[in-house]
């Protein structure tokens, strides 16, 4: 396992991290608790220090899944743990088994309140990163959300703050990086092989500033595997149904054929692991967060931070 800084003022970590969305018990149809408190203890046997999550991943059960296994294990503080507030799912949880509104609330009270409620669920004292969970434009334009996270810090209930930039706004958001550069210290982008249009601007950025940045969808919901077809289908309650429809399923895999020759040239990886090493071979990007539902996916996944003599210019087409 490789380890580098998350950007000039984060901590150092792992170069593939865990992601929790996946044993949230909610939006990617069945998990199993067990199974999932075992792929986590596998990612830190393998080396990974980094463990990303929200507050909302399953109305906290991912938190309490990590707290589960942090409380087994005696190499427990060296676990740099992220953690994203914004949506407040509290008045919902009655309803779990349920579709829920979303219901976004980045004011300065909910964002205290919410984050003293993930330092409960993850017993820990203060939290290593927070932050804000995909805020839109207007929620980005005000200064109330600012002066939460300085409060925060300023409290020390939180380390270092950043932003999880919502999905396919990488270029209309990059200037909230410009103007509050200072503040964050860390962003979370969508970025993999078929979508790279952080590209563009907001990676350039984030080297010009020296912020961190934590890639998410590395696999694309797992289309990057290499598993699905287009006759793949998901299940109630999987996210998937919507995110991969028959016809971005379709446009998707035809886009995935163009790399089949990267694949070919190091037949050793599978298209996870060359997936995932494209992501950290960028300049820009410090640590992936593949998720992981069981202990094998895990083991596959680390792998990828140890190809590092494939550079980015490999899956250049």
């Amino acid at each position: 396992m490789k380890y580098r800084n998350l950007g000039l003022k984060g901590p150092k970590i792992s170069t593939v991290g865990f992601g929790s969305w996946g044993i949230s018990g909610r939006d990617w149809g069945k998990t199993d608790d067990n199974n999932s408190r075992k792929a986590i203890h596998a990612a830190i046997d393998a080396g990974i220090n980094f463990i990303d999550t929200a507050d909302v991943y399953g109305f906290g059960h991912s938190e309490e899944l990590i707290r589960q296994v942090l409380d087994e294990r005696p190499d427990k503080d060296k676990i740099v743990i992220a953690s994203k507030a914004g949506n407040n799912f509290y008045p919902f949880i009655e309803q779990a088994g349920k579709d829920i509104p979303v219901n976004n609330d980045y004011s300065v009270k909910h964002l205290e309140f919410a984050v003293e409620q993930s330092l409960k669920r993850l017993n820990v004292e203060k939290l290593d990163i927070l932050q804000l969970h995909s805020p839109g434009p207007e929620i980005l334009e005000q200064d109330e959300v600012w002066i939460a996270l300085e409060k925060l810090k300023a409290t020390g209930k939180i380390i270092h703050c950043g932003w999880s930039v919502q999905s396919f706004q990488e270029t209309a958001q990059a200037h909230i990086l410009e103007r509050h550069h200072d503040l964050i210290e860390v962003i979370q982008v969508r970025y993999n092989l078929l979508e790279r249009k952080a590209e563009d601007v907001l990676f350039p950025m984030a080297l010009k500033y020296g912020t961190g940045v934590i890639v998410r969808i590395p696999l694309l919901f797992g289309l990057l595997t290499g598993k699905f077809r287009p006759a793949s289908t998901f299940g109630e309650g999987d996210h998937r149904r919507f995110n991969l429809s028959p016809e971005k399923l379709s446009s998707y895999l035809e886009d995935f054929k163009g790399y089949q020759p990267v694949f070919d040239k190091y037949p050793r990886y599978s298209p996870a692991q060359l997936s995932l090493r494209f992501c950290i071979s960028h300049p820009a990007c410090h640590v992936v967060i593949p998720g992981g539902k069981t202990r094998e996916q895990v083991q596959e996944n680390v792998i990828a931070s140890d190809i590092d003599f494939i550079a980015h210019e490999a899956f250049l087409k």
